[in-house]
């Protein structure tokens, strides 16, 4: 066999042969270690990484890239993401497939976490008007039913509403889903989660998002698969508004007209196109209240008036002009899914959430003397000052609904 010397083998280009070859004869052993031979000019090096490695890296790859597509959803304690074309610079990137990936794993979740003695897992979902919400709908339909529950329709429905569907009776489903992007653009979408606890935390969605990428990245179609089982359609919001209305009576009691107690009261209403239009025809008004000179009543996921948010200086100088105009005692203004609020007193003045916690706290301390009041560390000293002269203590907590709704809970 030809020797190679170290110095020759750094300086040329070689086969390499891929194993070492044993021989044996009656009482000799020679063993032949891995061969070299100077390669031709003419012909080619062969690779030292074979066209399988290549391709397993490739898959590899594919695969991460799918995993944190669907990792990067997880917006804290929900999940948000682009769901239709329209944005610059940005590609959509919440497909059907990823939420039925996102759902079936929810769904999974709710099983082994939450348990039902009665077996089946009974999840709802309600969305608002974004135009995205039709084809997404189907989708977690689809992934719910790959875990094993029943899904229930709801329609067009608020956050609120979903949570309360987990506890209102007859429904009380195991969980529920929001379809929602909030007051992001009509180009937005994502997903709220409930169970009877309560809102899901960031740990909770990150486990249900990993196990979510991991099916989606080794699933072999990413098209939305068809439903197998239709979801069973409820009409809960109607139960809601009248849970809500008899809240308003028993709260108000009022001694001559007990089931209209807001009669006299003009409120106007500006709902953003977005799904809180229920609140003037089937509280407000039922209620005895005048709701004339409301707003944006009508669902339109495209919210061709103003950006659904409490927060807009559009949106609430269109609920100013509304009240000054038909002389209302009140305006209220909602986002999307009609989780948050502004109020606009009969001068066309905002009040702004520190007074509206205040409003609160003095009905609380009320009813239930020396509680605690949990808020974000946004608000002011004289906030504080407020709920302590009633009797009560102020806890600041760190920014996030949901961390102020766990801390409540812990007090």
């Amino acid at each position: 066999m030809a020797s190679t010397s170290t110095s020759s083998l750094m300086s040329s280009k070689t086969i390499i042969s891929k194993t070492a070859l044993f021989f044996s004869s009656p009482g000799i052993v020679k063993r032949s270690f891995l061969s070299f031979s100077p390669a031709s000019p003419s012909v080619k090096p062969l690779r030292t990484r074979s066209s399988n490695a290549t391709k397993f890296n490739e898959v590899t790859s594919s695969v991460d890239e799918d995993m944190d597509q669907i990792r990067r959803l997880q917006n804290g304690s929900d999940v948000r993401g682009v769901a239709l074309e329209g944005e610059k610079g940005r590609t959509v990137d919440l497909t059907p497939a990823a939420v039925e990936a996102i759902a079936e794993s929810f769904g999974e979740w709710v099983a082994a976490t939450e348990g039902n003695p009665n077996g089946v897992i009974k999840v709802s979902l309600g969305r608002d008007p974004r135009v995205s919400g039709g084809k997404l709908s189907t989708a977690i339909f689809a992934g719910l039913g790959r875990a094993g529950c029943l899904a229930f329709d709801m329609g067009l429905a608020t956050t609120p509403a979903c949570f309360m569907s987990t506890l209102l009776s007859p429904f009380e489903y195991d969980a529920s889903i929001m379809m929602t992007a909030s007051h992001l653009p009509y180009t937005r979408n994502g997903l709220k989660f409930f169970t009877k606890r309560g809102g899901l935390t960031s740990p909770e969605v990150e486990k249900i998002c990993d196990l979510a990428a991991r099916k989606y990245a080794t699933r072999q179609s990413k098209v939305s698969t068809l439903i197998k089982t239709r979801p069973k359609q409820v009409d809960f919001m109607s139960a809601y508004s009248k849970h809500l209305r008899e809240i308003i009576k028993e709260r108000i009691n009022h001694p001559e007209h007990y089931d209209t107690p807001l009669k006299g009261f003009q409120i106007v209403v500006n709902a953003g196109n977005g799904s809180g239009g229920f609140f003037t025809w089937d509280v407000l008004d039922k209620l005895g209240a005048d709701t004339f000179g409301s707003l944006y009543l009508n669902p339109d996921g495209m919210f061709p008036n103003h950006i659904p948010n409490p927060e807009n200086k559009i949106a609430m100088s269109h609920t100013r002009a509304a009240v000054l105009e038909n002389s209302a005692d009140l305006g209220v203004v909602f986002d999307t899914d009609v989780d948050r609020s502004g109020v606009v007193d009969n001068r066309g003045n905002p009040i702004n959430g520190d007074k509206l916690i205040a409003l609160m706290s003095a009905i609380v301390l009320k009813e239930h003397p020396g509680s605690t009041v949990v808020t974000d560390a946004r608000t002011s000293m004289g906030l504080t000052k407020f709920i302590t002269e009633r009797g009560g203590r102020h806890c600041l907590y760190r920014v996030g609904y949901r961390n102020v709704i766990d801390k409540g809970a812990n007090i």
